[in-house]
């Protein structure tokens, strides 16, 4: 051995030596550190010592554990409902010490809330069957909670942009929809979605059938500020791309339903109609009112855990900046701002539970609920820090938001290492629909698994952004991982937000892996392509999307459509549709199963497995139509018949524009059939339509959907699908069950 080979095995000697020497002497001092100081806190605290029998506020509790050193704290929440006027504080001087941990945790036994609620009490009845309360100053109800179950501000119905057209002063239909005429049309709010965004503007001022909108939501609604997005972008509220206003909300002369309720913000007045069995005398009525709940700023080795949070407010879609939705819940905010392309500069909303810059900090088996916001926000640096086995329910935007939209940040404000796991989401987005479940934006080494997540708007996990800036190229976006998450019933079509997925990426990240995840219901019965299962958005590249279950999807199960996203590969995923090969250069699909009717053993296990807790699978049903034979009454180009029969919703069938129209599938012989699925092409053209089997016939009104599912119980062999009228039948997939 020579002398260098002797210094190498010295020195590796005299490593592990160390080592082992450190590992002692850790050992030996936590031996003679003292035992775990644990404090007390109670909704009633109001003592010093912190203890079981005389508890403190959860302040006087923090302040408190600042004076332990040299051994863990813990501070134990009795039972009950802790309400705040101002959030729960949390910085540095709050932080483990030494190797030592502070966590904030329920007593045994206890189901201790963090409350931002504010009691509406003395409720009279009126003539008309609603009840009035008056509302204590400084409190602004945007929602009402009744015995716990959300209310909803009084809307009216959809009006169409050849009635309410906007423009990029204001929006014209007052005098059409009695607006005009309202006695306080200044409380009410136009609600806005295009495509993936959301607006909630409110009314300014009415003069004859021309409505003005709070500023600056209505301007940073609107074209031309240089800072809502790409420029490409077509999606402003006086944009070709805008059809309307889903509704107006908030005039008592809406209040026709019951479990609306509206405020009138001179009377200072909350006006509410009852559901059925419930008695305003007897019960309780709560409005979020404080923003935040527990804020964790600049702490590190913080564990908090066990805790509810309910009832914490949003305050800015209240006011004059309104909420301006850009993408997944981030709001355009300010008058004047840089020129942006990249969306840099939006603001995500208010949370119940933020950290900012924390290390290791864990949020652990945590309750969400009745939340006028989001749920939890990781931001402006946080790093090895964890959301993990908790629950969010009832949100009026996202559940959690990872990160930030800086893509080179400093090495401070870098987001590294962060996990969202073993949570359950359901219902967020109740109020602003562009929102996601969970939400990152550049972050590196990020872990998004075994998250089951449940009836949702739009998108369930979004990581990445930048579109297809510059930005979105070279950023700090790597390693990231979504896998083995439960997502169902996304994108719900009645909330009528469009172009996402399931999991929705965007930029390059390379060593992102999205894998082991069950994907069933990606915007199932919409009206037009643009509801994905995978969705490799704009500059999305190097991500490799490998063993997913995806069924029962609107559009594509995997969508990597821009040339510009590149090498990203697809390979071994289940799914009952095929999609069209991958975009970009380098991109490779390989050895997935497309196009099943039943999913085989393998897939069954990965689907069970996914989520929180695992969960059922809903199995794909036999498909009779696809070894039938199918004709149709003439054919429009190169658009044959057996395209509806070829498992691939993105290929149609077309006729030509004729009476009696029609598309057949003979299926060879008699059989018993129980459901048939009929999917709309892209142009949604079919519409008004007969489906005839042998021994009956169904009517369908209006557009065919991606699917519209008729249910029957028929004996026949052959399907057919004819116009009532003159028209096409153009479909791109039909399905029919035993």
């Amino acid at each position: 051995m020579n002398r260098r080979s002797l210094n190498v095995v010295r020195g590796t000697a005299a490593a592990a030596s160390a080592a082992v020497l450190a590992a002692l002497l850790a050992a030996t001092a936590a031996q003679a550190a003292p035992g775990a100081r644990t404090l007390y806190a109670a909704p009633d605290g109001a003592g010093t010592s912190c203890t079981a029998a005389r508890p403190c506020t959860p302040e006087g509790a923090r302040d408190r554990a600042r004076t332990e050193t040299g051994r863990d704290v813990r501070v134990l929440l009795k039972n009950g409902t802790y309400e705040l006027d101002r959030p729960l504080r949390l910085g540095a001087a709050d932080s483990g010490k030494n190797g030592r941990t502070v966590t904030w945790t329920a007593a045994p036994g206890a189901r201790p809330v963090l409350s931002g609620g504010q009691d509406i009490t003395g409720w009279q009845q009126n003539a008309d069957g609603t009840w009035t309360a008056g509302v204590p100053a400084g409190v602004d109800p945007r929602q009402l909670f009744i015995d716990g179950r959300r209310a909803t501000r009084a809307r009216g119905e959809a009006c169409a942009a050849s009635t309410c057209d906007a423009t990029k002063t204001g929006m014209t239909g007052a005098a059409a929809t009695g607006i005009a005429q309202w006695q306080r049309p200044t409380d009410a709010e136009a609600v806005i979605r295009i495509r993936w965004r959301n607006y909630h503007c409110r009314i300014t001022g009415v003069n004859g059938d021309v409505m003005t909108f709070a500023q600056p939501c209505w301007t940073n609604s609107a074209s031309g500020t240089d800072r809502t997005g790409p420029a490409w972008d077509t999606t402003t509220v006086d944009s070709t791309r805008y059809s309307g206003v889903a509704h107006f909300e908030n005039a008592p002369e809406l209040l026709d339903q019951p479990g609306e309720f509206v405020w009138n913000s001179k009377d200072r007045t909350v006006t509410y109609l009852p559901r059925k069995g419930e008695n305003m005398r007897h019960v309780r009525a709560v409005t979020p009112h404080t923003e935040q709940l527990l804020v964790v700023d600049g702490a590190h080795d913080v564990t908090v855990s066990g805790i509810g949070f309910a009832y914490a407010a949003y305050r800015q879609p209240g006011t004059d900046e309104g909420y301006a939705g850009m993408q997944a819940g981030l709001t355009l905010t300010g008058a004047t701002g840089p020129v942006d392309h990249a969306g840099r500069f939006y603001t995500k909303p208010s949370a119940a539970v933020t950290v900012r810059g924390g290390q290791r900090v864990s949020i652990d088996n945590a309750r969400f609920s009745r939340l006028g916001g989001a749920g939890a926000i990781l931001e402006a640096g946080t790093k090895d820090s964890s959301v993990t086995r908790s629950s969010f329910t009832d949100l009026s935007s996202g559940a959690v938001y990872v990160g930030d939209t800086e893509p080179l940040p400093s090495a401070a404000l870098a987001g590294e290492r962060n996990t969202v796991a073993y949570n359950t989401i359901t219902r967020s987005g109740v109020e602003f629909t562009d929102s996601v479940g969970i939400w990152a934006g550049y972050e590196a080494g990020l872990t998004v698994d075994h998250n089951s997540l449940d009836h949702l708007p739009y998108s369930g996990i979004s990581v990445g952004w930048g579109w297809n800036q510059p930005e979105s190229q070279k950023s700090v976006l790597r390693d990231n991982k979504v896998t083995n998450n439960r997502i169902t019933d996304v994108m719900e079509v009645d909330r009528a937000q469009h172009d996402g997925g399931a999991i929705y990426t965007q930029g390059a990240q390379p060593g992102t892996v999205v894998s082991g995840n069950y994907i069933n219901r990606s915007a199932f019965g919409n009206t037009e392509r643009d509801g994905n299962g995978i969705y490799l958005d704009e500059q999305s590249s190097h991500i490799v999307v490998e063993k997913n279950v995806i069924t029962r999807i609107g559009y594509k199960w995997v969508s990597n459509w821009a040339d510009y996203g590149i090498q990203n590969t697809a390979r071994g995923n289940w799914t009952d549709t095929a999609a069209p090969a991958l975009g970009g250069n380098g991109s490779l699909m390989t050895g997935n199963l497309t196009g099943l009717d039943r999913l085989p053993a393998e897939a069954l296990a990965v689907a069970r497995r996914a989520g929180a807790q695992g969960g059922p699978v809903e199995q794909l049903r036999t498909d009779l139509a696809r070894t039938g034979t199918a004709t149709q009454s003439s054919t429009e180009g190169t658009a044959g018949a057996a395209l509806a029969l070829d498992g691939d919703t993105n290929t149609d069938t077309r006729t030509l524009s004729e009476a009696g129209a029609w598309w057949q599938i003979d299926l060879g012989g008699e059989r018993h059939i129980r459901q048939i699925e009929i999917w709309n092409n892209s142009s949604a053209t079919t519409a008004d339509f007969d489906v005839v089997t042998d021994d009956g016939k169904v009517h369908v009104s209006g557009k065919a959907l991606r699917p519209t599912v008729l249910d029957l119980d028929s004996r026949t062999r052959t399907v057919r699908i004819v116009t009532s009228g003159t028209g096409r039948v153009a479909l791109s997939q039909v399905l029919v069950h035993p």
